[in-house]
């Protein structure tokens, strides 16, 4: 899988298909555009040779040219579209899981300056449109340019003072459609994919704080931000579409233009013209099936700008190099379950200039369930980020005998797991939001780990593992989620298991028993629990208390 390059180049060059794939699609445009030509040619010397001679057996030969133009040009066109997707789509797939891993990293710690809706809108909106480079700018510009220059040439063979005139015009078309799209539109189309963001941005907002938003009276002000950004997004497409209808009428013009020309320059008898009624009939025909075919090319600048703008908000959010803060997915070798020591860590979040961790020394044997406690701001999230890899840290971290921060993130996150204060869950049922921990597990299996965590009852009670959780767990309680991320953390096996303020948002009264159903669940898993909450008794071995980024003896 390839990486995400550093440069708004290297992003446009992974955009493209690897040319192995993408040559047939090219290949089949090219010949679905000179039938469509060969077609409108063919057919205009048959009608006007027909109307001349009284014996068809001359025309038989026409006749089969015109339908297999016919043919070559329907079967080519979908050759045509099935290669072409197929080539984008794929590469489409690979350059958005080339964005997904570089956002893994920056995602815990990197993207603080950056709203959710800028991150939708560049992984759905700008990767999207990134496929507009090999099929409405590539392929259209070597299709038309390719049967410009060989219809021009059939022209010289038989009108030559009509290919000049061909010639001119489709110069002209083309210097006049991309100068006025640009001059007209080109600062909408690159507006386009920013307002996209802005709006996204101003729904996400909406959408996931409305609670909030309504408690404090500041719906009004959401809702005005969004009715903004669909002006600003209206206006800027309107723009754009105007360009475009402008750059069309200049190619529709240069095309009548090019057969008017034509028609004057190309009659039998006249210097540079045709040889009979028939090839004057081609000579004037060919010129509009060729700007039939090329009027896309100035399309392609405009998809030009409009890809070339998604291209630079990708890479203006993700940054060529890591915060030096955040650690990156390099490393190498690979990790046993052991016990966990550090000492001398330090460590801090991106922008944050003082360490939230200092000279930190921690050791948990295996498993060994500790609970992890401190006032808000002494480092115990900070903490979390380390075990599982988020950030960097000086100092030592080791994992039985190996040296965690010299192996590879994703290699750390196979034997640390993290059960955040929040857990992601997704719009989907049960099922999924626990398969994709372990793709292979079975229903039963599923049930019996629910079971664990103290919600086989509720999920039978639900209908069992098709009951739906909602966008983010709206529809289960902030215990439930817990549990289910639990449930996928036990099935997924992590040696050792953070868990991250798991009674966050959870009522009082229910927090013994979600601390004890959760640190029951885990067996024999080394457990660092940081909570505020004191756990039931004989749930944990040992506490410990964070102060100001180091570890203190409960007490003091």
């Amino acid at each position: 899988m390839p990486d995400l390059p550093a440069s708004v180049g290297g992003i446009l060059r992974l955009a493209m298909p690897r040319t192995r794939r993408f040559l047939p699609a090219i290949l089949a445009g090219i010949v679905s555009a000179a039938a469509a030509v060969g077609l409108l040619l063919v057919s205009g010397w048959l009608i006007v040779t027909a109307s001349l001679v009284d014996n068809l057996v001359p025309l038989s030969v026409a006749i089969v040219g015109v339908r297999f133009f016919a043919v070559t040009r329907a079967v080519t066109r979908y050759l045509e579209r099935l290669t072409g997707h197929d080539a984008a789509l794929g590469r489409l797939a690979d350059l958005r899981a080339a964005v997904v891993r570089r956002l893994t990293p920056l995602a815990p710690a990197g993207l603080g300056s950056t709203d959710r809706g800028s991150v939708l809108a560049a992984l759905v909106d700008d990767v999207e449109n990134l496929q507009n480079l090999p099929l409405r700018v590539v392929q259209p510009l070597l299709t038309g340019g390719v049967v410009a220059l060989v219809s021009i040439g059939v022209l010289a063979a038989i009108a030559p003072a009509a290919a000049l005139a061909l010639a001119v015009c489709l110069v002209i078309a083309v210097a006049g459609a991309v100068v006025l799209g640009g001059i007209a539109g080109g600062r909408a189309e690159r507006a386009l994919s920013r307002d996209r963001a802005e709006l996204a941005a101003a729904l996400v907002d909406e959408l996931t704080a409305l609670d909030v938003l309504q408690a404090y009276g500041a719906e009004a002000i959401a809702r005005d931000r969004i009715r903004a950004a669909d002006d600003a997004l209206r206006r800027a497409t309107t723009r754009a579409a105007v360009a475009q209808a402008l750059s069309s009428a200049v190619v529709s013009l240069a095309a009548g233009a090019a057969s008017i020309w034509a028609l004057a320059v190309a009659a039998p008898g006249q210097p540079g013209g045709a040889v009979d009624a028939p090839w004057f009939a081609v000579a004037v025909l060919l010129p509009m099936a060729v700007f039939d075919v090329f009027s896309a090319v100035p399309q392609a600048a405009s998809a030009w700008r409009g890809v070339r703008a998604g291209a630079e908000r990708i890479h203006a959010l993700l940054p060529a190099t890591l915060p030096a803060e955040v650690r990156g997915d390099e490393g190498e070798g690979r990790l046993d379950n052991g016990a966990l020591r550090l000492r001398g860590v330090t460590t801090s979040w991106p922008g944050a200039g003082a360490s939230t961790l200092r000279d930190l020394d921690l050791d948990v044997a295996p498993g060994e369930r500790i609970l992890v406690t401190g006032s808000s701001g002494a480092g115990k999230s900070t903490l979390a980020a380390v075990l599982v890899g988020f950030l960097r840290f000086g100092g030592s971290y080791r994992i039985g005998g190996a040296d965690a921060g010299r192996v590879a993130g994703p290699e750390l996150r196979r034997h640390v797991g993290l059960c955040e204060q929040d857990p992601m869950l997704f719009d989907e049922d049960i099922r999924q939001n626990l398969l994709f921990a372990r793709e292979a597990a079975t229903d039963a299996e599923l049930i019996a780990v629910l079971d664990r965590v103290g919600l086989g009852a509720w999920v039978r009670e639900r209908g069992g593992l098709d009951a739906r959780v909602g966008e983010r767990g709206a529809l289960v309680s902030g215990g439930q989620a817990q549990r289910i991320a639990l449930a996928r953390a036990i099935l997924r096996g992590f040696g050792v298991l953070v868990l991250d303020e798991p009674t966050a948002g959870v009522d009082p009264d229910a927090s013994d028993a979600l601390l004890r159903d959760l640190l029951g669940a885990a067996g024999s898993q080394t457990v660092v629990l940081i909570s505020h909450v004191e756990p039931p008794a004989g749930t944990i071995d040992r506490a410990v208390r964070l102060d100001a980024g180091r570890i203190l003896p409960v007490g003091s």
